[in-house]
């Protein structure tokens, strides 16, 4: 959940959201949706809301600063029902790390202190945001809600540092998902759904791998499959085969994989 009006004008590319989906997939941990909102306390709230309603976990990126227009804090702290708390400890960090820059520090950078009733702090280390982790209790489950600062090299730490170790521990399903991209040219999407009708169905039945088509306008039409397993072997292991019967039908078609270009090729 990328959180910023910024990304809704265009102003921003949300990077952010993409790479989250690559890091999730490659600790097997399945992504339901990512969804874009401006920095409207109602509208955050609204949104944070919802997806609880269908996920067991929320990642939210920006909207941790110091000013006015930062909500995510106060959004967090409505959707879980417990006040914001000064917390010291980390309001000591924020000017800490102004006076070592040799900085004056602006009053407003406190806000950044707050912290939902219940929460546990990710330590700051980048920049003066510190990340969240709020338990959110949904019709008596407990599900978690990851606060994260918008600014990318904050969120890659923070991420790899404290969110995904704590969804692996929460999940306690050791796995991975991995992909395989085979690219094509001189067909149709609709031309290549129907000639590997046969293969769609097969894989239906199975549940795994999933097949799915990205058109690519003068790129071509890519044929993705896609495997979850205990390792990264296994899951190669799942994929191996179908690949090979997706040649075998498509030929020459089939140019090259993942991030092979025809150029290149």
């Amino acid at each position: 959940m990328a959180v910023g009006t910024e990304l809704l004008l265009g102003q921003i590319v949300d990077t952010n959201s993409s790479f989250i989906g690559e890091q999730l997939a490659a600790n097997g941990i399945d992504s339901l949706l990512q969804v874009k909102v401006g920095d409207n306390l109602a509208r955050i709230e609204t949104v944070l809301r919802r997806a609880l309603a269908d996920a067991d976990a929320v990642i939210m990126c920006g909207g941790l600063g110091p000013t006015h227009d930062d909500l995510t804090r106060e959004a967090i702290s409505a959707v879980m029902g417990a006040p914001l708390q000064f917390d010291a400890a980390v309001a000591d960090t924020i000017r800490q790390l102004f006076a070592a820059r040799n900085r004056t520090m602006a009053e407003n950078n406190l806000r950044q202190a707050l912290v939902p009733e219940g929460a546990a702090v990710i330590p700051q280390t980048r920049g003066t945001a510190p990340g969240l982790i709020c338990p959110v209790v949904i019709d008596g489950v407990t599900k978690v809600v990851y606060a994260v600062p918008g600014v990318p090299h904050e969120m890659k730490d923070m991420l790899a540092r404290a969110v995904l170790p704590d969804l692996r521990r929460r999940s306690g399903d050791p796995s991975v998902i991995v992909s395989r991209t085979l690219r094509t040219w001189g067909e149709s999407e609709s031309g290549l759904n129907e000639r590997l009708d046969p293969v769609i169905a097969d894989l239906e039945l199975a549940g795994t791998p999933t097949l799915a088509f990205l058109a690519s306008g003068w790129d071509g039409i890519k044929v993705r499959l896609t495997a979850k397993a205990p390792t990264a072997a296994d899951a190669d292991a799942l994929l191996a085969p179908v690949e090979a019967r997706i040649r075998e039908i498509l030929g020459s078609q089939v140019f090259g994989v993942d991030d092979d270009t025809m150029e290149r090729v």
